[in-house]
């Protein structure tokens, strides 16, 4: 069970947002230009719960950790690959920092989801990407059904989240975004639940479905207001 650990710990929390607020949002925010959409549905929206997003680029934790209030952003734990993240002794430690990271198997929760559930347990929130990794292409690939597993049997709200433009600013690959602070948008969706009777799979298959729908509302709305 999760207890005062470093996912949990006030004083974790708050070297954590300083060094967030203090130090990553200020340089995201610097090299690319962001607009944030959706945070009227955040305002209803308590612990724990599960953030679940399109995945294209490195900036994407940092983005989503940085459009939301600290309220909520406070004690998010966000899933990183093991076999990146926690594979060379300087990642990890600034990954644990900057977001309060666990290491997963790129293919899912595989090995992992005791961590997961404890975390919920423990009233902790979660951001997944669960498509498994970063897409190369920039599109959104196929869900895979362990962020709606959670969903299910811990009783909690999945928060859909879509990035749009962070693959164009720094796509796979590279190791610093573009320069000239290219328009990048974090949407925000209404917080979802399992229905009676839904499963996993197909939990997950509407939780894709809703941040596609998510992807093309932004995508509307950049071209319309760039």
């Amino acid at each position: 069970m999760v207890s005062r650990s470093r996912y949990t710990s006030p004083l974790h929390a708050s070297a954590r947002f300083v060094a967030q607020r203090g130090l990553l949002k200020p340089l995201v925010w610097r090299l690319v230009d962001v607009t944030v959409l959706g945070r009227e549905h955040l305002e209803k929206l308590s612990r724990p719960f599960v953030l679940v997003s399109n995945h294209a680029s490195h900036l994407d934790a940092p983005l989503i950790f940085g459009a939301l209030p600290r309220k909520l952003a406070r004690y998010i734990a966000a899933n990183a690959a093991a076999d990146y993240f926690f594979d060379v002794w300087w990642r990890k430690p600034l990954a644990s920092l900057f977001f309060n990271a666990f290491p997963v198997d790129r293919t899912g929760l595989r090995g992992r989801r005791s961590v997961a559930t404890d975390l919920l347990d423990a009233g902790v929130p979660l951001l997944l990407f669960p498509e498994g990794g970063r897409s190369k292409t920039g599109e959104m690939g196929n869900f895979k059904p362990g962020a709606a597993a959670l969903c299910v049997s811990r009783d909690v709200p999945a928060l859909p989240v879509a990035i749009v433009g962070a693959a164009e600013a720094m796509p796979y690959g590279r190791s610093w975004p573009h320069k000239g602070r290219r328009p990048v948008f974090v949407t925000f969706g209404e917080p979802m639940w399992a229905e009676d009777g839904e499963t996993a799979a197909q939990f997950s298959e509407r939780m894709a479905k809703e941040v596609r729908g998510l992807v093309d509302y932004t995508m509307t709305y950049r071209a319309e207001n760039g």
